[in-house]
């Protein structure tokens, strides 16, 4: 399967809710759920009772969606985390918010993973002093991301530090506005990722 090229918003409309893929728009009227909450195609005047796997389904897909991640990648992480001591759903979702386009995300460094991700492909962040151009890249405690210097003078940084209140960091992050350097100051926690999905379900869609 290739990666998803359509109208994001009808991933939210599929999902029955927000999974903020284009930034500021989903905080304004203008988002699809706003103005459609029937999923698309969906012409009938009362909906169907799901079945149970249909809520497995959905879950795994509004997990993956809003990570951004094609389905192989996906099936990897729930492999990896399987083969883990403790409560799979919780190492799921650990690791991939350990992903470097998910760590700029949360440090506001893009409006949506969409735009950090191709930030990051296109080089414009270091860890630890060194460019890492891979999305997929895991990030691990003491961690330091920052800006390439020569990418503070491009327009789109200017735009992205002065657009005015930023979403909250979550505290297993920490930021140095002044330098615009992030820090991995510990393991991301389940409830730090206010992803608001069902784990268990997940678990057991991949172990039927």
């Amino acid at each position: 399967m290739g990666r998803y090229t359509g109208p994001v918003c009808r991933l939210c409309r599929q999902a029955g809710e927000k999974l903020f893929l284009k930034g500021e728009r989903c905080y304004t009227p203008r988002c699809a759920i706003e103005r459609h909450r029937r999923p698309p195609g969906d012409k009938r005047q009362t909906r169907r009772r799901l079945s149970d796997y249909s809520t497995r389904l959905r879950e795994k897909q509004k997990l993956r969606n809003s990570y951004g991640l094609l389905e192989h990648q996906f099936v990897m992480y729930v492999g990896k985390a399987q083969r883990q001591a403790g409560i799979t759903g919780e190492y799921l979702i650990q690791i991939m918010e350990r992903r470097l386009d998910n760590v700029a995300y949360r440090l506001n460094f893009g409006h949506s993973r969409n735009q950090a991700r191709q930030l990051v492909r296109h080089g414009h962040f270091t860890v630890n002093g060194k460019k890492v151009d891979i999305p997929s890249f895991i990030v691990k405690p003491g961690d330091v991301l920052t800006w390439k210097e020569s990418s503070k003078a491009k327009d789109f940084f200017k735009i992205i530090t002065e657009s005015g209140p930023q979403p909250s960091i979550p505290p297993w992050l920490s930021l140095e506005v002044a330098t615009m350097t992030g820090r991995v100051m510990s393991l991301p926690q389940v409830v730090d990722a206010n992803v608001g999905v069902d784990t268990r379900l997940i678990v057991e869609y991949y172990s039927r």
